[in-house]
């Protein structure tokens, strides 16, 4: 019988990564960079989600990019200290879109927070060596479009602050979201449309999350070849959004194929495991009491999971 689709894509990329893997071993000797989201902990301070992600040999953390206002988030000094005591370097900001503060909104005084928003929270990426910046073209929790001019919209006020990722030695990544949760900017393919329109050198990476191209792309795998160099950050989940081995998540064939595109040899790529639980708007999370025993388990297996995959298929 002839294999299924998928099937077909999948084989492509075992063949592919077992020649690279014979060929040029040297380019797969390096491992991926694992970082975390750490927004889905919820009101925890800082200090215990870096000994939590230290604990559980996570080197890096996706900062929840909380400056909401001039007074409010994480202050660059005292986090500095907190990094640094526990060995943990940033691997980007997790910027947040919500319809008060959105780049596609039909209200202009919305617009202006969200290039306040961004800026407040590149200064904090450069101040704490953030390699990246996820950028939401519309906003989460809202999937139901204004009218038919939110994707020009949002690319006319990203223009204004889209400069500033380069001046800040930071990615500007695009992330595409499912439709349940937004209302365009869905697929890889999108987001590229997007970053060709806002023409910035400082805007030209895509953020993914499996979570979501498991709706939206037809194979994940051939997403991130296809996507090459401007991937810089996957966000990794199950396929029922929990730690990693809890679903039937095809994670073999998601390490071969960010090998095959270099993400281990890029200074600048992590895996960034996210598992929020299924719903349609998780920004409420954010605001969340934290369970640690939960949140230490949610680590524990997703770290412990990914690396035994990882090592699993380079043993050829």
């Amino acid at each position: 019988m002839r294999p299924q689709n998928f099937e077909i894509e999948n084989k492509k990329i075992l063949d592919d990564f077992t020649s690279l893997i014979k060929n040029k071993p040297e380019k797969t000797k390096k491992r991926i960079k694992l970082s975390w989201s750490n927004w889905g902990f919820g009101m925890e301070p800082l200090k215990d989600s870096l000994k939590r992600l230290s604990d559980n040999g996570v080197n890096y953390i996706e900062l929840h990019g909380n400056r909401y206002g001039p007074d409010l988030g994480y202050n660059a000094g005292e986090a500095k200290k907190i990094l640094s005591e526990y060995n943990m370097k940033v691997s980007g900001i997790c910027g947040m879109f919500s319809a008060e503060s959105e780049l596609s909104s039909n209200s202009p005084a919305v617009r202006q927070r969200a290039v306040d928003y961004i800026r407040r929270n590149l200064e904090l990426g450069h101040e704490l060596g953030a390699k990246y910046f996820l950028i939401v073209p519309g906003a989460v929790g809202r999937s139901d479009a204004y009218d038919n001019m939110e994707f020009a919209r949002s690319v006319e006020t990203l223009k204004i602050v889209a400069d500033d990722f380069k001046d800040a030695g930071i990615r500007g990544a695009v992330e595409p979201i499912r439709s349940a949760e937004v209302s365009f900017c869905h697929t890889f393919s999108d987001a590229k449309k997007y970053i060709d329109e806002v023409g910035s050198p400082g805007v030209q990476h895509v953020n993914g999350d499996v979570y979501h191209m498991l709706v939206e792309e037809s194979h994940i795998g051939k997403a991130i070849t296809d996507a090459g160099g401007i991937l810089t950050n996957l966000h990794m989940a199950d396929t029922n959004r929990d730690a990693l081995g809890g679903g039937f998540l095809d994670l073999d064939t998601i390490i071969r194929a960010l090998y095959m595109i270099g993400f281990n040899n890029d200074d600048s790529a992590f895996v960034t495991p996210e598992p929020l639980g299924p719903g349609g708007d998780p920004y409420p999370a954010m605001y969340g009491r934290p369970d640690r025993d939960k949140l230490d388990t949610l680590v524990s297996r997703t770290e412990s999971y990914f690396r035994e995959r990882e090592e699993g298929v380079h043993s050829i």
